[in-house]
């Protein structure tokens, strides 16, 4: 998409952020350490299945809290990319903002094909999983198209396509239909088939997520220089707490936004796990709500915060995210064959722990570990930003 006559380079039009945003940062490194959780518990415990949305009459308590707090990961981290994508648009022109994040959406779509689908080849047939990482590329590539249109425009689109998409639940095609793979990309979660015995799982339907990675790209500016940080905390506060209005009012209407919750009749806590759960594939309207909302006031905390070493240590892990991503995934998979090999399938046909215990336990023991390496690579990205590749990671 070329651009068009007359319309200014993006780094005229507001004040270049020269310095990273510590909050964001912090915010960015909160949820990768709370994905290690969820990505623990699917290395030692994928033998208890867990259904989307959770099944509150069934699923284990501590297994359904873990999901509602690792929830928070893919929105914040997603829309955070938009901000970002916005930040780096104000240091540099249009075109080159267009460039770099078709390079960087190809380089992740290309990473989870060629890298990370492959990790877990041995226990399945082999798979394209179309994960969280593919998710983030093809957003940002379909960012790179939009970032011409004005922020009112933006904003419109990005509500639309988050508040709207659940009317599109009903369209369900089958494989042997017109248009099945795109549609399975977009909002249908299924298998595709492909040739040499491959198939492609579409884990992470990507509409949904484009809304957010929009909506990101639309706050931006909330960040610039000349915004005060009193500004920006109300706004975010403000943004924060009517989203939470929005997804209570919602839910209880219980219609639109997502799956029907229901009364565990005798179980309070059974009944507060219903309304909770929400759908995450695609990401429903109500998921988003809670998930964004929740960002939003840990995004408001960690201003207050910025002083703590706390959120010097967070924002360590959100310095270089797609690092400790592909660190924690690699070092997990390593580990789980590992055990596979030496003590064989202990639960069912998989590897696997008898208690949720001890995925809490690893979890404890694998976060402090896994901060040097990514703080020696985030000291490294910053040393050396003649490498030009480096900014890719």
């Amino acid at each position: 998409m070329g651009e068009r006559p007359g319309k200014p380079e993006a780094s005229a039009c507001a004040p270049a952020v020269s310095s990273r945003i510590a909050s964001i940062d912090a915010l960015r490194g909160l949820v990768m350490v709370l994905m290690l959780l969820d990505h623990l518990r699917e290395t030692w415990f994928l033998h208890v299945p867990v259904a989307d949305p959770v099944d509150a009459r069934t699923t284990l308590t501590a297994v359904a809290l873990a999901r509602l707090v690792v929830s928070l990961c893919a929105p914040i981290f997603i829309s955070l990319t938009g901000v970002a994508a916005f930040l780096f648009g104000t240091r540099h022109t249009l075109s080159e903002t267009r460039a770099y994040l078709l390079k960087r959406g190809l380089v992740l779509m290309a990473l989870e094909v060629i890298y990370l689908s492959e990790l877990y080849w041995g226990v399945a047939i082999p798979t394209l999983w179309l994960q969280v990482i593919w998710c983030i590329g093809v957003c940002m590539v379909v960012l790179a198209v939009l970032i011409g249109l004005p922020r009112p425009v933006l904003l419109a689109v990005g509500l639309l396509i988050v508040c709207g998409h659940n009317l599109l639940d009903p369209i369900h095609l089958r494989p042997d239909q017109p248009f099945f793979a795109a549609w399975a990309m977009l909002h249908q979660r299924d298998v595709i088939a492909l040739p040499l015995g491959l198939v492609a799982k579409t884990t992470y339907p990507v509409l949904p997520w484009i809304g957010v990675i929009v909506l990101g790209y639309a706050v931006g500016p909330w960040f610039l220089p000349e915004v005060a940080t009193r500004t920006r905390e109300r706004r975010f506060l403000a943004l924060g707490c009517g989203m939470l209005v929005a997804f209570v009012v919602l839910r209880l209407a219980n219609g639109y936004g997502d799956k029907p919750w229901f009364v565990v009749e005798g179980d309070a806590l059974r009944t507060a796990m219903s309304f909770l759960a929400l759908t995450k594939y695609p990401p429903s309207l109500l998921f988003l709500l809670l998930t964004l909302a929740i960002g939003a006031l840990f995004l408001v905390a960690l201003e207050r915060m910025r002083d703590a070493p706390v959120v010097a240590a967070l924002a360590v892990f959100g310095g270089a995210p797609l690092f400790f991503y592909l660190l924690h995934l690699t070092i997990l998979r390593l580990l789980y064959h590992g055990a596979a090999a030496i003590w064989g399938p202990t639960q069912g046909t998989v590897f696997g722990v008898a208690n949720y215990g001890w995925v809490l336990a690893w979890y404890v023991g694998l976060v402090v570990p896994l901060y040097w390496p990514t703080a020696w690579f985030s000291r490294f990205k910053a040393a050396r930003q003649e490498i030009a590749w480096l900014k890719y990671l």
